[in-house]
């Protein structure tokens, strides 16, 4: 729509704007109304289920047991170090991760986007697996006590920086994401008008980024806040984090109101987290100007442009690149040298019928579908929400944006459980059914779809919508032709994201998952939880497949963002 056409529609729209209130309403608690239904049946219902049958005995809650948990001094501790390492980490991400962030949102330069594939495959690797590749990099006889004889295994700087090389690829796409789309001479103006070139970003860029900085933070603190298989692997008995003590008290101690507690807690922490986290984004809202991707990316200049790219890239070799080369490493390296001796093994039906009914190479099948599967759902729930949250609105709506966060502050032990004790009985008797592994699955997927696309729905022009309202255009029609067009880019990033965290869920998964049906996850775990060289081989060959596929979807979904004018 040109300038002219625009203005006189918002003109003529100003006076009719209050009556068009209560139909705005009504079409956002329609868009609502099949997110709510989602995560109560498939996230509220089996929690409570489990919490319930924790902290109730004998038709009785037993509430006494919350005070008795949270005053044991070695629950404090697991509490605290929970909340330190969680904070450490997501700082230590945004440190290591903004520039990485600027460097794909203004600069081109040769193999950027086989680059940013490769930074996000971390991302959807099972996190025991990273675990695991840390280890061999910074553990005992790992390469760097080989190289420069330096062993992180025996300090918390392994699990940040594991935590790091997990979580990188979130700051980079969601906040690069937005940095690519703001325009430039904004900040040129303010250079122009004296500001030196921090100060023009720090008043006019950061301001503009905050939301989707606010967004990235959030989710890898949630994410460090519920660590589990990085913490299995690099912590031993002397680190835990609530996560990993609600494993130990559920499937160790077969303590289940223990873990109805530990949960409630981490319920109230994640709440408390996404209220802070909503009210400071609602003082930030504004309208921004987005351009097209294509008109900001610029081959580096100067000595200043050159030395952030070779910093970037060099942080980027040495925490994402490196962890993956070892894992590949370890892959190709048999009993017999090195070679395809894990990878041929993989296609052979394995001897433990109670680990494996099929050939473990049949997992990367079930990951791909179970992945598509999870990928639609999460865009569909996902959409729905976002396109609900994009205005401001009231305290529902603020409790609604913070509902659909909770799954990433929940124990994926507690989802997990709960799927099998809740989703047993008609009509939703579901424990059969291959549709449970994808709903788990998108239970994950829908916070990403949301905190992607929403910074971008918000900083559209409102007087855009009022525009094409004024000439007619239904709720639906404005989003298509005056939204879409806008956060297309948005949407891609998203189903990438939820198409690769689909691809790598492993906490709730693992319970659910059939033996007949297993995932690239779930089959690399029950490898690594078998003695022996071979079938440590094959986990590691498992790994690298699982890496290769992802690092190939990811690649195809950067040449679909671009065409012949640069990026969508």
């Amino acid at each position: 729509m040109d300038l002219a056409r625009r203005e006189i529609a918002v003109t003529q729209g100003r006076g009719s704007a209050a009556p068009r209130r209560g139909g705005g309403s009504w079409v956002r608690l329609g868009l609502m109304a099949g997110p709510v239904a989602f995560f109560a049946v498939f996230f509220g219902y089996p929690v409570a289920a489990i919490v319930g049958r924790g902290l109730r005995e004998g038709g009785q809650w037993q509430l006494g047991r919350i005070g008795q948990v949270l005053t044991d001094p070695d629950i404090l501790q697991v509490l605290w170090f929970t909340l330190w390492q969680a904070a450490a980490s997501t700082a230590l991400t945004l440190a290591l991760a903004l520039p990485g962030a600027y460097v794909f949102a203004r600069l081109d330069f040769p193999g950027k986007r086989l680059l940013r594939a490769v930074v996000t495959v971390p991302f959807v690797l099972p996190t025991v697996v990273v675990g695991s590749a840390f280890l061999a990099l910074a553990g005992r006889g790992g390469v760097l006590d080989g190289w420069v004889g330096v062993r992180l295994d025996t300090s918390v700087w392994a699990i940040l920086l594991a935590h790091v090389f997990f979580n990188y690829a979130v700051v980079v796409r969601t906040v690069g994401g937005l940095w690519s789309q703001l325009d430039p001479r904004q900040e040129e103006a303010a250079r122009v008008l004296g500001a030196g070139r921090f100060a023009a970003w720090r008043r006019v860029t950061l301001p503009a980024l905050a939301p989707s900085v606010a967004a990235a933070a959030l989710i890898v603190f949630l994410f460090t806040f519920t660590s589990f298989g990085v913490i299995q692997v690099l912590g031993g008995p002397r680190y835990a984090t609530l996560e990993v003590e609600i494993y130990r008290q559920t499937a160790t101690l077969l303590d289940l109101p223990t873990a109805a507690v530990l949960t409630l807690t981490q319920f109230a922490a994640v709440a408390a987290l996404l209220a802070v986290h909503a009210w400071s984004l609602r003082k930030r809202e504004t309208a921004l100007s987005l351009v097209p991707a294509e008109h900001t990316a610029r081959r580096p200049t100067g000595a200043g442009q050159w030395a952030v790219l070779c910093s970037v890239l060099g942080v980027m070799a040495l925490l994402t690149v490196l962890p993956l080369l070892v894992l590949i490493q370890r892959a190709f390296d048999g009993p017999g040298g090195y070679g395809l001796t894990n990878f041929r093994a993989l296609g052979a039906q394995q001897p433990d019928s109670a680990t494996f009914v099929v050939a473990p190479v049949e997992a990367i099948g079930n990951s791909l579908t179970y992945a598509a599967v999870a990928t639609v759902i999460a865009l569909v729930v996902g959409g729905l929400a976002a396109a609900a949250l994009t205005r401001r609105a009231g305290r529902l709506v603020r409790g609604f944006d913070a509902l659909l966060m909770l799954p990433l502050g929940t124990s994926a032990v507690t989802v997990g459980f709960g799927f099998l004790v809740a989703l047993d009985e008609p009509p939703l008797d579901l424990r059969s059914s291959w549709i449970l592994v994808p709903l788990a699955q998108a239970l994950v997927g829908v916070p990403f779809v949301i905190r992607t696309m929403l910074p971008v729905l918000r900083a559209v022009d409102v007087r855009l919508r009022e525009a094409a309202a004024v000439l007619g255009a239904s709720p639906l029609r404005a989003w298509r032709e005056v939204d879409f067009p806008l956060v297309r880019r948005a949407l891609l990033v998203a189903a990438g994201f939820a198409f690769t965290v689909s691809l790598g869920e492993f906490g709730a998964t693992v319970f659910i998952a059939r033996p007949d049906t297993p995932t690239l996850p779930v089959a690399v775990a029950r490898m690594l939880g078998r003695a022996g060289e071979s079938n440590y081989g094959q986990a590691m060959a498992l790994s690298t497949i699982l890496m290769l596929v992802c690092a190939g979807v990811l690649l195809a979904l950067e040449r679909v963002r671009t065409d012949r004018q640069g990026e969508l």
